[in-house]
């Protein structure tokens, strides 16, 4: 099994489900509205898990009732939350609305994940063990960067998701082993409308590049080589939430067991796929025996 390690976000997803997103100034009426543990690097460290990965999260989570049930919602997951730290901070939040067309809107409040600006004592200890470290920008930069220079003073592969969309320090850049931008996030880190002029530009600063196409699926880039797309299966969404994450959790599961880079991002994409046709982030990441399904059909 592919050991992975995520240095991330946990927030609590406060969800409403509306015919269509209000404009700005306009109130609309939602029909249903959920709370469901979320944040990305607990998304990524859910999916990972159902994916059949071993799973470790470095994190904080408020001392509130959301923090107790987030901590419980990734050990119900399959993560081991022993680095997950307690803080005397509210937890996390992300306030999402939700479109019939499954597309979504959010603003996140990252409240104790706002804490988690260095390294612990342990955690560095914790991630060279592993095979994968999976990171993203929702805790402060300072802890990303320590977390990347810890994996590759390790020889840990690192995994990073650039979201949300920010300019990123060299030295973080430079510790970082697989970029995984949606086309949004690398048009805004290169000025590039075009997935393969951007993956290009990207490749000057990270040797492999995966960009998110959604439903069309992912381009792989790497240096030397020409870039590889890869489609998607065609579904129906229903809720695109932490889709990409789902996507990245699988990618590192598949990399992580050696499969050939387009059978991998084949197979997180059957991930992906099932994810957005469920209601909710880490409730709708679907299991190896279902992606190995979806995966065969």
């Amino acid at each position: 099994m592919t050991d992975i390690v995520v240095l991330g976000s946990t927030n609590m997803d406060l969800v409403a489900y509306v015919e269509k997103a209000p404009q700005r100034g306009e109130t609309v009426t939602g029909r249903e509205f959920r709370t469901v543990p979320g944040g990305k690097g607990a998304n990524q460290a859910v999916a990972a898990s159902h994916a059949g990965g071993t799973v470790s999260m470095i994190g904080a989570v408020g001392n509130d009732s959301f923090g107790a049930r987030l901590r419980s919602a990734l050990e119900h997951g399959g993560v081991n939350t022993d680095h997950l730290r307690t803080v005397e901070f509210p937890s996390g939040t992300a306030h999402i609305v939700v479109d019939d067309e499954g597309g979504n809107s959010i603003v996140v409040v990252p409240g104790a994940n706002a804490t988690v600006d260095h390294l612990a004592p342990g955690d560095e200890g914790l991630i060279a063990s592993a095979d994968v470290l999976l990171l993203q920008l929702e805790i402060p930069l300072p802890a990303v960067v320590a977390g990347a220079r810890a994996a590759r003073a390790h020889g840990v592969r690192t995994i990073l998701t650039p979201a949300p969309a920010q300019p990123l320090p060299p030295g973080l850049l430079a510790a970082t082993d697989l970029l995984v931008p949606n086309e949004h996030e690398a048009t805004a880190l290169t000025g590039h409308t075009d997935p393969r002029e951007a993956a290009a530009a990207l490749l000057n600063s990270v040797p492999e590049v995966v960009v998110t196409l959604g439903a069309a699926g992912s381009l792989y880039a790497t240096r030397g080589a020409e870039p590889l797309t890869v489609p998607a299966p065609q579904v129906t969404a229903v809720d695109s939430t932490g889709a990409g994450d789902t996507f990245v959790g699988a990618l590192a599961v598949a990399l992580g067991e050696d499969r050939p880079v387009r059978e991998a991002l084949a197979w997180a994409a059957a991930a992906a796929a099932l994810s957005v046709q469920r209601p909710g982030a880490s409730a709708s990441m679907p299991y190896r025996s279902e992606i190995e399904k979806q995966h065969t059909s």
